[in-house]
């Protein structure tokens, strides 16, 4: 099973990326999470570029989610909403679909239960306009149950990914 991990944050030492980072660490054999740090590289979405030659990075971006079984994002609330450049690659598959009925799990490392929920839900409402199927849409919190909620997650995604498969 190949899981793509998107970190909705920029920041190279984002707590969201060292999420994917224990994602990877706990996978079990036979699941091969794969980082796409490309969000970056993406220009601004402009519907004049997807009826010609996309650029390379949204091919390799389109190509990333096409190959992938499932799809894990973990991201930051920024004002109250989901970062721009996790919108702006989302906007690049609405068109092209590799985001259509993909399983996908959203999370947000939090440092406090009750944390990152508008952000998730923003999140989810633009997963919805690309019918993704959220096998997962809760924070995570930073602390002793850190790793055990990452691995509820994965283990989630599986499970959805299996299902959907069958």
């Amino acid at each position: 099973m190949r899981i793509l991990a998107v970190c909705g944050s920029l920041q190279s030492k984002s707590t969201n990326l060292e999420l994917l980072e224990v994602a990877r660490a706990l996978s079990p054999s036979g699941v091969d999470l794969v980082r796409f740090d490309g969000l970056r590289d993406l220009p601004l979405f402009n519907p004049d570029l997807e009826g010609g030659e996309a650029p390379p990075a949204v091919v390799a971006w389109r190509r990333a989610l096409a190959d992938a079984d499932a799809v894990l994002i973990a991201s930051p609330e920024y004002g109250h909403s989901l970062p721009g450049a996790l919108k702006n690659g989302i906007d690049w598959v609405i068109g092209s679909g590799e985001l259509n009925r993909k399983i996908v799990a959203i999370t947000a490392a939090v440092g406090h239960p009750g944390r990152g929920g508008l952000g998730l839900g923003a999140l989810a409402q633009t997963l919805g306009a690309v019918d993704a199927v959220l096998a997962w849409n809760e924070p995570t919190v930073r602390g002793p149950e850190f790793e055990a909620g990452i691995g509820s997650i994965i283990r989630a995604l599986m499970e959805a990914a299996s299902r959907q498969a069958s």
